[in-house]
């Protein structure tokens, strides 16, 4: 769960300052009466003293009331709201985290069959964060603290696996905590004693087996980029002064691990001398890698002794149950890659163009932003050189040109592991059927067969290899195009798998030429693989004559036709990646930036809080919309009925203004209610692995990191995952899933790869659609997140213009999203931080509105990341672009829209509050009886106002009784004559 934000304590604190004042104030008169009435005589000064504290005791209860009720009635109404999840539940979604393990955790190396261990085998287990594993990431995707969490060395004993406790014993005294990776600061050491410090615990050791398990593992999460250098300067702060608890940045606290040469995502110094140690002592070895990046990994083909490696990304609450039993040979391993696992991530296409780049010539536009250093961003960029070569589609593309004769490439040196790799401890035999082609569907059986001794599952990956003409338009030699997973087939047995895809989703996006998607005539080669770069069986489809899906033949699956609508974010001053000639342009292409300034034409285009005016966007002929109506009708008698039905205005017409600001400024965590409607308050809740109340502390139990879910390449896990999430949400009165999240792997290196699913958009789409639409089976709609480009953490509030030509940006960084929105109704997305060129995607209507709502269908809310400001979140901004809803827990000037009397403003307004409400009515939370008015701790609230103001009442009745009786005491008698 996210912990407390100190800025937003700070602005809260602002917004109940008038408050504090008047109380301040009455607290400071009645101390002044109370000294100044000293001289006065009794029981008159008695009486002003109680009657100045009886004043102040009233002040406070209406203080305390305002502030509860206008101010904090908000964040109140979540801390009070929220039920609790049933244990059914939990039991349920604990099992699901070990079945998604199961099938998750992918077998990368087994020779000589040292995989499973033998009954009975004991092992020692080497490296420090054996006793302190990664379950999970940090930041909105962080795991509960309320469940117990099972560990790797639990794991290893749950299977019945003895482990060598002297070297347990060893790490622990060593260090029992792991070095704090957060939002705002970020210690990135590797714990790892020096050899020295082991003395003869490693010699020892093998007297007690000789099977040595080496374990690493690497951590990363929201709001930092791993390191590419694993060296720097150390300034790093944990004395709790920092916004979340810690504040800069180490590399390692172990001065000889520093290497400026080496990245987090290798081995370390020290990690590489125990590994030395340990083959040299050890015959048998298997490496456990514990990353949702992946690492590299060529150091496992170095050492005759490394027999087995076994990937395991971040196993959530009870994963590692999952890879206990994989080793101990419980649960044949099923899994495969999710990334492609290269030699040198140092040496990718995208190393040189990712991270931080600043714009030398922007400082115009320079504003506060608590997460920037010094206080203060200023505009960036990130240039996407690549294309659409990201991941498997350079390498198998590099290699197919390289088979023509056309480069020198060496596949095999430059990767390890390719995108669907991964072995079981049984062996299959696929067989490709005949194709079918309607000239619209692409389908065939695929037979497969377990050829060896042990029950299992495989998966069948189809992809395909289009015609390509040098200096045409760009395509990958290898696309994956579909996927299935077989169930359990037994020793012998077979299952005929079906596979179809439609013809159209081979076609390729010409945004220099037709402006469209296009499906060149040719031979289009179609294999089953064993994984990206391992050909199975191939067969062809033949596309006669070329098509172009322009505004007279759209693709069937696009509402309106797909064509050029993001010229404005290609850049400048670069070259993009192309395939001609053999990559001939790699070296110029893939070359850090040379250029640091905004060209003028670029600049006149840039806009943040510093240059923005809504009213210069205003169009005069627009009408004012009714507002205010008293058309009697309720948000609920809208359930179910089409988004363009006539009643929806009826509806619109009753809100005020001020109705429609409070729905839109006010979405943190929650959509506002609306009593005049009828609208209820609804709750939405991180987080991508869980489903967590960040007021309430209820939580769910944390599931795998995405990147696991991937490896299962199950929809039916997905699914399953989806819908456990749902049902736990129902039971906390939960609407809104602030997930799934398909962003993609665009570098190893991005600091929330764990919560992505991976660097491809067919497996990553299909794995979130899977997991939408189990949410949906309990009425809760799903943020997918993060719409779009935000494949990195370094300046992702910092202004950051992403740079990419429309064809990657299509078919590659919206593919999963594509898939998502057209296979799922998630019915509401979270919008990415960062800009697309220089505008921001929360305010990009190309993509908010022309691609998302009228491409691909989608209806419901988009909603912006965590509103910070940030110099360029303006909800004016957002809602006359397709984002609805600011994810605010409170009302900031920027979350408010400022522009309420303008005919254009008030109609975005009453688009983006349509756009919510039919989100919200088609939800859970009007699946029954919706009982609206106020919430039972307002009614509390007014009853205690009424309880504290007749005891003061009363208290003051009781002083004026008494003065009035001591005065009477105290008068001179007047005797009568």
């Amino acid at each position: 769960m996210l912990g407390i934000n100190p800025e937003d304590v700070k602005a809260v604190l602002q917004q109940i300052q008038p408050q504090l004042i008047i109380l301040g104030v009455v607290l400071a008169l009645a101390i002044i009466i109370t000294i100044a009435v000293i001289k006065v005589k009794k029981p008159l000064r008695g009486l002003i003293r109680k009657g100045s504290w009886i004043a102040f005791a009233l002040t406070l209860v209406l203080v305390v009331s305002n502030i509860l009720l206008s101010p904090l009635y908000s964040m109140v109404n979540m801390a009070m709201g929220g039920g609790k999840i049933s244990g059914k539940s939990i039991d349920e979604a604990q099992a699901l985290c070990t079945e998604i393990a199961e099938e998750g955790i992918v077998l990368l190396k087994n020779e000589e069959s040292a995989l499973p261990l033998a009954e009975g085998t004991k092992v020692n287990v080497f490296g420090w964060s054996s006793t302190n594993p990664i379950y999970g990431g940090t930041g909105s995707g962080a795991l509960s603290a309320a469940y117990e969490t099972i560990d790797f060395l639990t794991g290893l004993k749950d299977a019945g696996i003895e482990y060598n406790q002297d070297l347990v014993d060893f790490y622990t005294g060593w260090r029992d905590t792991r070095p704090t990776v957060g939002m705002m600061g970020q210690d990135w050491t590797v714990p790892e004693p020096q050899l020295s410090e082991y003395g003869s615990l490693i010699t020892d050791a093998k007297d007690f087996s000789d099977t040595a398990i080496f374990f690493i593992a690497r951590s990363g999460g929201e709001g930092a980029d791993l390191p590419m250098s694993y060296d720097g300067e150390d300034t790093f702060h944990d004395d709790g002064s920092g916004m979340f608890g810690v504040t800069g940045v180490r590399y390692s606290e172990y001065k000889d691990d520093l290497d400026p040469s080496k990245s987090y995502l290798e081995l370390t110094n020290r990690e590489q001398a125990l590994l030395d140690e340990v083959t040299s002592n050890f015959d048998k070895v298997i490496v456990v890698v514990n990353s949702a990046n992946a690492m590299e990994l060529g150091f496992v083909n170095d050492y005759s002794q490394i027999k087995s490696v076994v990937y395991c990304p971040g196993t959530g609450q009870t994963g590692f149950d999952g890879l206990g039993e994989i080793l101990a040979g419980q649960v044949n391993p099923s899994g495969k890659t999710a990334d492609t696992f290269v030699a040198d991530l140092l040496a990718t296409p995208t190393i040189n163009n990712f991270g931080d780049f600043d714009y030398t010539n922007m400082s115009e536009f320079g504003y506060e932003n608590m997460f920037a250093e010094g206080g203060m961003s200023y505009p960036t960029f990130v240039n996407y050189v690549e294309g659409i070569y990201v991941g498997y589609r350079f390498y198998e593309t590099a290699y197919a040109e390289a088979q023509a004769g056309n480069m020198e490439f060496d596949y095999d040196s430059q990767v390890v592991y390719p995108f669907g790799y991964g072995l079981s401890y049984t062996t299959f035999n696929q067989e490709m059927g005949a194709i079918s082609n309607d000239g619209k569907t692409v389908s065939f059986d695929v037979t497969v067969t377990n050829t060896g001794d042990v029950a299992g599952k495989d998966v069948v990956q189809v992809y395909f290899n289009p015609p390509y003409t040098n200096g045409g338009i760009e395509k990958s030699a290898a696309n994956l195009i579909t996927f299935e997973k077989t169930g359990v087939i037994e020793p012998g047995a077979s299952e005929t798998v079906s596979v179809s895809f439609a013809v159209e989703d081979m076609a390729s996006y010409d945004a220099d030429g037709e402006g469209c998607y296009v499906l060149d005539a040719g031979d289009y080669e179609i294999s089953i693989n064993a994984d990206s770069h391992h050909k199975i069986a191939t067969d062809n489809v033949n596309v006669a004559s070329k098509v172009v899906y322009d505004e007279s033949n759209k693709r069937e699956s696009d509402q309106v036709v797909a064509t050029n609508q993001f010229d404005f974010a290609k850049g400048e001053n670069f070259t993009y990646l192309s395939r001609a000639d053999g990559f001939a342009n790699y070296d110029e292409a893939t070359a850090a930036p040379t250029s640091f300034e905004m060209g003028d034409e670029l600049k006149a285009t840039y806009f943040n809080e510093t240059n923005y005016d809504p009213t210069e966007y205003n169009n005069d002929s627009d009408v004012m919309p009714t507002t205010g109506a008293n058309n009697g009708i309720k948000l609920a008698e809208l359930r179910g009925l089409d988004y363009d039905d006539a009643k929806w205005d009826e509806l619109l017409d009753e809100l005020t203004v001020a109705d429609m600001n409070t729905l839109i400024a006010l979405g943190g965590y929650e959509t506002s209610a609306v009593d005049s409607i009828g609208k209820v308050m609804t709750y939405d809740c991180d987080g991508p692995a869980s489903i967590n109340n960040n007021f309430t502390g209820q939580g769910s139990i944390g599931f795998p990191a995405a990147v696991m879910i991937a490896c299962t390449w199950n929809k039916e896990l997905a699914y399953s995952f989806g819908d456990s999430i749902g049902q736990m949400a129902n039971e906390m009165d939960v609407s809104g899933w602030y997930a799934p999240a398909t962003n993609t792997h665009r570098s190893a290196f991005a600091g929330r790869n764990f919560e992505y699913y991976s660097e491809d958009g067919v497996l990553a789409g299909w794995m979130c659609a899977s997991a939408v639409n189990g949410a949906r089976e309990h009425g809760v709609y799903s943020y997918v997140k993060h719409f779009a480009t935000n494949d990195q953490e370094t300046n992702r509030t910092g202004f950051l213009c992403t740079w990419l030509n429309e064809q990657s940006l299509r078919e590659v960084y919206l593919k999963s999203f594509e898939i998502t929105f057209k296979n799922s109704n998630p019915a509401a997305t979270m919008v990415a931080f960062n800009n697309i060129g220089t505008i921001p995607a929360e305010a990009c209507s190309p993509l908010l509105n022309t691609v998302l709502r009228d491409e691909w269908g989608f209806r419901g809310l988009a909603e912006t990341d965590y509103f910070g400001g940030y110099g360029y979140q303006d909800s004016d901004r957002m809602i006359r672009n397709g984002c609805d809803l600011m994810l605010a827990t409170y009302e900031t000037p920027q979350s408010t829209v400022t522009d309420q009397t303008s005919a254009t403003s008030v109609i975005a307004m009453r688009q983006a509050s349509k756009n919510i409400l039919y989100t919200v009515v088609n939800s859970r939370a009007y699946e029954n009886e919706v009982i609206s008015g106020k919430p039972t701790w307002v009614k509390i609230v007014y009853a205690v106002d009424v309880v504290l103001i007749a005891l003061l009442a009363f208290l003051c009745f009781k002083a004026i009784k008494k003065y009035l009786k001591l005065k009477k005491e105290v008068e001179p008698q007047v005797e009568e004559a």
